[in-house]
């Protein structure tokens, strides 16, 4: 589990095929590894990865053909700036939300502009996630636990303070960067907890308006 509150940026420094996969290394610059252990996990850009090895500046991990397929992790270059937070413990303190780091789906930046010291994004999710983006509600982009300012439809909007933008890699996002997303755990949870006992019915196409409607929460 993770906070969402970004503690370094890093840069991919290898990524190197693997039978089907690719190993990564990431390098964590200020991030410190004094406690992390192999087998500990580091959210990368919002990816849980393991710590298979761990050189001295940073640490090796795989990555799965599941996760490049469902996240950005495929845009990934040698190079390439990347968010890093540790594994949260029992003394973190919970600046952000709760995060599990399993990306739910891929958004893309469809604006930016300025507001006096801030910087405005908008970003289209995909049409799956819309249900569990609110108003005020959180949000992880990259990594980054974030409050969603308006919703409109799948597109969403956000306010970046400036200690956010020197902190994480967003300062960089432009028009059709694609950003790994994560929805709160909150309203995955409450939808399934809604579905009673038609969860184990296998693919019941999740919550609709005439299921609210029969089991008494629409009038």
């Amino acid at each position: 589990m993770f906070t969402g509150i970004i503690e370094s940026v890093g840069s991919i420094r290898a990524l190197t095929p693997k039978s089907g996969d690719v190993r990564v290394y990431v390098q964590t610059n200020t991030l410190d590894l004094g406690d992390v252990k192999l087998g500990d996990s580091i959210a990368v850009n919002g990816v849980c990865l393991t710590a298979v090895e761990l050189p001295g500046d940073g640490f090796w991990a795989d990555v799965s053909g599941e996760t490049i397929r469902r996240t950005a992790f495929v845009d990934l270059k040698v190079g390439s700036r990347v968010n890093l937070e540790k594994a949260l413990t029992p003394t973190t303190r919970l600046g952000g939300h709760l995060v599990s780091g399993h990306v739910d789906g891929v958004g893309e930046v469809i604006s930016r502009s300025d507001d006096a010291r801030s910087i405005q994004f908008r970003v289209r999710a995909p049409k799956e996630l819309a249900k569990y983006i609110a108003h005020k509600g959180s949000i992880t982009v990259d990594g980054t636990s974030l409050t969603v300012n308006a919703v409109d439809g799948a597109v969403f909007d956000l306010n970046i303070v400036p200690h956010t933008a020197q902190e994480t890699i967003m300062a960089e996002y432009r028009a059709g960067r694609r950003v790994n997303l994560e929805v709160d755990l909150l309203a995955r949870y409450l939808e399934r907890l809604l579905l009673g006992d038609k969860a184990a019915e296998g693919s019941s196409g999740g919550i609709s308006e005439a299921f609210l409607a029969e089991h008494g929460y629409l009038k």
